[in-house]
């Protein structure tokens, strides 16, 4: 077995087996003690949390960004061993630490018309514990991830989303093509747009700044007529999980389709800007987003 496979599946065999809160505190100081030394991720997180916190211009005394930045690490280490828990729990487990607190009407509604849904996620608090949820109300996710090298220790990581009733696509060629059937079947796409993995994204206004993001939630529900919301899945209070989701947002054809996807994926932005805004120290970006 590869090294970094064997790393892996040892880490997360081991925050699953451990006792509940005792696996968070752990990981959750790991996590805070990584970003101490890593320099790179930590200027990351601070130059991210920020703009999540001030933008426009605002400018966040240094002190009170520092601790964001703290909670932000043991926040992201967290949210791997809550991560790790899911596949061992029972769906009765899930469906009580889990609410929507905002917007389980416009799923409801959206799968009355079954004409898909996809959802725009950021990363932030736990979208694996949303996914899960979504399973339990017979509204299975399918996502997309990047592939992971080896190919054994991507195959690990689709193995643990599925059996947590997230259907896994790997971010090729051919995922356009399963999430195109995936919407017209009724299904539902969960996507992480906050970060722009392939550098081919649209340029939006995000956080008082051009940024680029991706355009495959609006060209998905602008080719299909799925119903497009965003939503955003916080942890806590204590060992719960909380949702909103966000009213639908407008997906008619008004122009060439790269006009419309252009108009649609800025109303995107917007709407993950506040959801993010909600709780900036779980926003789990390490990799640069805007210019330090």
């Amino acid at each position: 077995m590869n090294a970094r496979v064997a790393l892996f599946k040892s880490i997360g065999t081991l925050l699953e087996k451990l006792p509940e809160r005792f696996d968070v505190a752990l990981a959750s100081r790991v996590a805070l003690v990584v970003g101490r030394r890593n320099s790179t991720a930590r200027t990351n997180l601070r130059t991210n949390v920020a703009h999540a916190l001030g933008g426009d211009g605002v400018e966040v005394p240094a002190a009170l960004l520092d601790r964001f930045v703290e909670r932000g690490f043991a926040s992201y280490g967290q949210y791997w061993a809550e991560g790790a828990k899911l596949s061992g729990l029972r769906p009765s487990t899930i469906t009580e630490r889990f609410k929507i607190g905002e917007g389980l009407e416009y799923l409801r509604d959206a799968k009355a018309l079954g004409k898909g849904i996809v959802i725009a996620l950021p990363h932030i608090g736990s979208w694996d514990w949303g996914g899960s949820f979504l399973a339990t109300l017979d509204l299975g996710m399918t996502a997309v991830a990047e592939e992971l090298e080896p190919a054994e220790l991507f195959e690990w990581f689709k193995k643990k989303r599925e059996s947590i009733g997230i259907k896994i696509e790997p971010l090729d060629t051919h995922a356009g093509t399963v999430l195109l059937q995936t919407l017209r079947e009724g299904g539902v796409v969960g996507l992480l747009c906050d970060r722009d993995l392939q550098d081919n994204g649209v340029e939006v206004d995000f956080f008082g700044e051009r940024v680029t993001i991706p355009g495959g939630p609006a060209t998905l529900a602008l080719r299909t007529g799925a119903t497009l919301v965003c939503a955003a899945c916080y942890s806590g209070p204590g060992r719960d999980h909380f949702a909103v989701i966000t009213p639908p947002i407008t997906v008619e054809r008004s122009g060439r389709l790269r006009d419309d996807v252009v108009r649609v994926t800025q109303s995107i932005a917007l709407d993950l800007e506040g959801l993010i805004r909600r709780a900036p120290e779980q926003w789990h970006i390490l990799q640069p987003r805007f210019a330090e």
